[in-house]
């Protein structure tokens, strides 16, 4: 995890990338959470592109509006990353998810999926999710579809993984062809291993 580049996006999907946005996230003395304030949560997902440059400047204008409707849409957004990292976390090594998670999952889910619909755009139909009551929270849906599309994929759960560098605690997708890759990045904490065993073979 840089601390040069906040917004390092190496989950391989997006669910992965969204739940990344904690540094250090099992360290107790450096771990940072990225979404401090609603508009830092519009501007990772306009970064991610969950959000068009004018879909994010309508919501900070909403935001100012209902300061209070947009710290409540954050503190959901942080529970809903949490319950996900628990998650994938115990699918990465090889677990079943805690149920009480996967209930608030649930929960979610069926919360969004109450606004998807098929639309039919240029001659294709499609799913879409339409505006909610709440637009302050547009950003979520893309996200849950993300993680819903992974779980109930086929044989693409034993690709989720996590970082091996500690305290990363990151998870990614991973998308080589012998499913080997180890690292959230070779070029942070794989160099930073490599780094270490050239200094501990030293000595």
């Amino acid at each position: 995890m840089s601390e040069t580049n906040p917004y390092m996006m190496v989950g391989e999907r997006l669910c992965m990338d969204f739940i990344n946005t904690v540094s250090w996230r099992e360290s107790t003395e450096k771990r940072r959470d990225w979404f401090t304030s609603y508009p830092k949560l519009v501007d990772w997902s306009t970064h991610a592109e969950v959000l068009t440059i004018q879909q994010a400047q309508d919501l900070l204008s909403e935001a100012e509006e209902n300061p209070s409707k947009a710290e409540d849409v954050l503190k959901q957004t942080i529970k809903l990353r949490e319950v996900m990292y628990r998650m994938f976390k115990s699918i990465s090594k090889k677990t079943p998810p805690n149920e009480q998670d996967l209930a608030c999952f649930n929960e979610s889910v069926s919360h969004f999926y109450r606004s998807l619909q098929v639309i039919r755009e240029n001659g294709k139909y499609t799913l879409k999710f339409k505006q909610t009551d709440n637009p302050l929270d547009t950003m979520l849906p893309p996200i849950l579809q993300s993680a819903v599309n992974l779980l109930v994929s086929k044989n693409e759960l034993e690709r989720v993984k996590q970082c091996e560098g500690d305290p990363c605690g990151w998870l990614f997708f991973d998308t080589s062809r012998n499913k080997s890759r180890r690292w959230c990045s070779m070029a942070d904490c794989g160099n930073r291993a490599k780094v270490r065993r050239f200094y501990e073979k030293g000595k």
